[in-house]
């Protein structure tokens, strides 16, 4: 029997990454000089930011005064400090007043200082869990803002987000319509126009001004600002927050996303929509328009899931706006809602790609299949059934490839004793040897790649599977067995600990996938060894897969454990039904003995023109020995 003994080389090497890591880990740390920069710089914008705060609350103060008591005295004052748009102060909605629209999907506040929206609930979801009693808002207590900065002919540089809008709210059928306008004089204004429809989860948002060629410089575009810093709504902060991406079309329906980390900035043109998608909610702002040139920012906010728990991403989005012959007008739309494949499709604006479904092949396979057809199985029967169902229609569907595997490993294991006789009478001319083994191959009617190709196939399939799952906003709350979301992780035990990323809390399916991956592999490996000869100056894959029997499993326990649990379902019940086929096909399906007489017939046969690939194969080998060969003489 073979000893076991550590390999002093692996050891070395551990060590030696060990070190590393150490020294990458000690170079990285802050230089205290440019921490104390950042600080001041820090600092200064705090102070800056609290005297732009003074201000506008001292001409909200006196735009009160005015509004309410018509002081002549205030609005001189105002006048000096917002020129023309001091007209906005006599108005009697220079308050901080706000006007409401709603439908049966969501609920919209609109205040009058400064015309945005300072509330946005989706009336049909809950955060966190089902039954929280708290609605998914997407807006709300100045997590957000938009603002126009006006730059005025007198030289004057004003903020609309710090002045007071007149609010008119009309319908028009079933529509509801609101036009918040701050004006510098009786038909000089600049508009924001809201309109809402029925059961409907987009909101028209037009921004038009109308005789302020004279009042404002319109030598070059305003800047729009729209900022965002968005909410956790889901269970994990961590899982969502690595969902939550700023995503932007462009060009010719091009699309990007601005990456995902501290500070992050794109500046793309010809921008048709701003996507500020969170997990399974998003808000985004879409133009007729596409804008010239546009800057996007996105700040990673969650640095430590124990700490950092209320928001996951500020996003901040600049736009310039155009004048048209000296005025505004800009016709545009809002998104409040799920991040939902079909009901971001159905609008037919390119927006179902802010869902991560992969690309190229991977994404094919989540559109033309996997949505489909669990989309059929889960309109009849409960989430957690229909993902099973949804799971064994696949393997079944991939048994044929399956079965093409297993039956290239027993051809490939039946092999191995002639093979390795090989190794032995060639030990000392490895090229004679690599063309014995080839020659073999042939006569046997053995495709050495043949186990390799239908393992390929099936990959595309699994990483779909990791696209879809986690962007399945239909498992959003969907109870099945012990878990309450299958969108989030299903914790059965909550630690009074954090184990480094692993988390605070145990989940039962990702263990129960490791178990069966490890159970998977165990059953496999011993026929791969048999089946793969060592190769001389190649690793002992032999070794290799005795590792992999536990780190695969270990991978899986902690890379799953803050995961939905459909995805970690998903993966259980798929290496589940892998074993039982690996059974009933080794049992019933393939006979080492038949397939053992059927080489043997095979090498009396006229023996195979070799194919293009193996062809190939060993011109290189020959070449490589080739060349081994004179570097020896040299």
């Amino acid at each position: 029997m073979e000893q076991k003994k550590f390999d002093l080389n692996s050891i070395i090497g551990f060590a030696l990454i060990f070190v590393i890591l150490v020294f990458i880990m000690y170079q990285n740390q802050p230089d205290p000089k440019v921490v104390a920069a950042e600080k001041a710089q820090k600092e200064l914008l705090i102070r800056e930011a609290k005297a732009k705060e003074l201000e506008a609350k001292t001409v909200a103060k006196a735009t009160v005064a005015v509004a309410t008591t018509g002081d002549s005295t205030q609005l001189a004052q105002l006048q000096k400090t917002l020129g023309n748009f001091a007209y906005s102060a006599t108005l009697p909605s220079a308050k901080a007043g706000v006007t409401t629209i709603e439908n049966d999907l969501v609920k919209l506040i609109i205040a009058n200082k400064g015309g945005y929206i300072v509330e946005a609930t989706l009336k049909q979801f809950e955060k966190f869990k089902k039954g929280s009693g708290q609605l998914v808002q997407l807006v709300k207590d100045n997590n957000a803002n938009l603002n126009v900065q006006l730059l005025t002919s007198d030289n004057r540089t004003l903020n609309s987000k710090d002045l007071y809008f007149e609010p008119t709210l009309t319908k028009v059928g079933s529509d509801q319509i609101l036009s918040m306008k701050l004006k510098a004089g009786a038909n000089e204004f600049l508009e924001y126009k809201y309109i809402l429809k029925p059961n409907d989860y987009m909101i028209g948002f037009d921004i038009r001004s109308q005789g302020l060629n004279k009042v404002l410089n319109t030598a070059k575009p305003l800047d729009l600002e729209w900022n965002l810093k968005t909410y956790r709504n889901e269970k994990s902060v961590s899982y969502e927050d690595r969902y939550t991406l700023l995503y932007f079309e462009y060009g010719d329906k091009k699309f990007d996303y601005v990456g995902d980390g501290k500070d992050k900035e794109e500046i793309p043109e010809n921008v048709k929509y701003i996507a500020f998608k969170q997990h399974f909610f998003s808000t985004i702002l879409l133009t007729n328009t596409p804008f010239a040139k546009s800057s996007l920012k996105s700040t990673k906010l969650v640095l430590d899931e124990k700490v950092d728990t209320i928001f996951t991403k500020q996003f901040k989005a600049n736009i310039p706006l155009a004048f048209t012959n000296g005025e505004l007008d800009h016709k545009m739309s809002w998104y409040f809602g799920p991040t939902d494949y079909k009901t971001l499709k159905d609008y037919d604006k390119n927006l179902d790609k802010i869902i991560p479904l992969g690309w190229g092949i991977f994404g094919w396979i989540n559109k033309f299949i996997f949505i489909p057809l669990f989309g059929f199985l889960s309109s009849y029967i409960a989430y957690g059934i229909a993902i099973i169902i949804f799971t064994i229609l696949i393997k079944i569907a991939m048994s044929p490839i399956t079965f093409k595997s297993f039956l290239s490993q027993a051809k490939m294991k039946v092999l191995r004793p002639e093979i390795t006789e090989l190794g032995e009478k060639f030990k000392k001319d490895p090229m004679k040897k690599q063309q014995e083994t080839m020659k073999l191959y042939n006569k046997a009617g053995v495709n050495p790649m043949a186990g390799c190709i239908p393992a390929l196939i099936q990959l595309p399939f699994m990483y779909a599977s990791f696209q879809f799952f986690p962007s399945a906003f239909e498992l959003r709350q969907k109870s099945f067995l012990w878990a309450d979301d299958l969108s989030s992780f299903d914790e059965v035990i909550r630690l009074p600990f954090y184990i480094p990323f692993y988390g605070n809390h145990i989940s039962l399916f990702p263990v129960l996938a490791s178990i069966a991956i490890f159970f998977y592999m165990k059953m496999t490996s011993g026929d791969q060894q048999m089946a793969a000869p060592q190769q001389e100056g190649m690793p002992d894959m032999a070794k290799m897969m005795k590792i992999m029997i536990y780190v695969s499993p270990i991978m899986m326990l902690f890379f799953f454990n803050s995961y939905g649990a459909g995805l970690s379902l998903y993966n259980f019940i798929s290496n589940l039904i892998t074993i039982g086929i690996m059974i009933v096909i080794k049992r019933y399906f393939i006979d080492s003995d038949k397939i053992h007489a059927q080489i043997q017939e095979n090498k009396l046969k006229e023996p195979k023109k070799q194919g293009k690939f193996q062809k190939k194969l060993q011109e290189v080998m020959e070449q490589a020995e080739a060349q081994k060969a004179q570097q020896k003489k040299k």
